[in-house]
């Protein structure tokens, strides 16, 4: 039976995709059997791996009710899969509004293919809406990436307090499993505080890998590409090879 975790944070531009992509090919290369679902209308967790739209789009499943299995595509990496995402995505936030068990569509959808993988990735957009919530509402754990400024704090506030909120009313198995640091620059003063503030309100879910600021992370998703990929001797591929570990290590200890 797979691990769902939702990958989200509403504050744009922390590396929410770049996380989720490269976590869920760090997993397929280790012998998971893994499922990447994009839950943003930008699509970018799909073409970040060069996977084009399945056969039925992701917007007939959270509409309209269709099976989760036609929109499931191939990629080129063995052991995982990807439902990619199209710009007609963005118009489910305003349909669903008056659909019954609108914050279940995904998590209903779900169920026939959770048995199929070892882990279920959910790449959410840079917002708190019925996308978003769908995602928390499927998933069992939380993974946060932040990116290593002072303003990400704040951010950090609003989703821990959005996550009690959907666990006390929709999923109370719902937890923060993770906190990734990402563009972190070991040469400023600010990126050290940050980490430092995080580690002391947060230990507990913080992983200890720093994701560092890095051109290659920028550059391989333009072709189609993880960062183990495209430059894999990279300390980004290390860093997030080092994350993949501890990524697994948790879900295998049950964390």
């Amino acid at each position: 039976m797979a691990r769902v975790f939702a990958v989200a944070n509403q504050k744009g531009g922390v590396g929410k995709t770049t996380t989720a992509v490269n976590l869920a090919v760090y997993a397929a290369g280790a012998g998971r059997r893994v499922l990447l679902i994009d839950l943003d209308p930008q699509g970018n967790a799909g073409s970040s791996l060069g996977v084009q739209s399945g056969e039925q789009p992701l917007y007939d499943v959270l509409v309209d009710g269709e099976p989760l299995q036609g929109s499931v595509a191939l990629s080129r990496r063995m052991g995982l899969d990807v439902v990619p995402s199209t710009s007609a995505l963005a118009a489910a936030e305003v349909e669903l509004v008056p659909v019954e068990r609108r914050e279940f569509r995904l998590s209903d959808a779900l169920e026939s293919l959770v048995p199929r993988y070892d882990v279920v990735l959910l790449d959410c957009p840079p917002s708190l809406g019925l996308l978003t919530v769908n995602a928390l509402t499927a998933a069992e754990g939380l993974i946060t990436p932040i990116q290593c400024e002072y303003l990400a704090l704040e951010g950090l506030g609003q989703l821990t307090g959005t996550l009690r909120i959907v666990r006390s009313r929709l999923n109370p198995r719902l937890d923060m499993f993770g906190i990734v640091m990402t563009m972190f620059d070991s040469r400023t003063r600010l990126s050290r505080q940050v980490v430092d503030e995080v580690r002391k309100h947060y230990a507990r879910t913080l992983f200890r890998t720093l994701i560092p600021r890095s051109v290659y992370l920028s550059e391989a998703p333009s072709y189609g590409q993880s960062i183990f990929e495209y430059h894999g001797a990279s300390k980004a591929a290390q860093a997030y090879s080092s994350l993949g570990e501890e990524f697994l290590t948790r879900v295998e200890a049950g964390a």
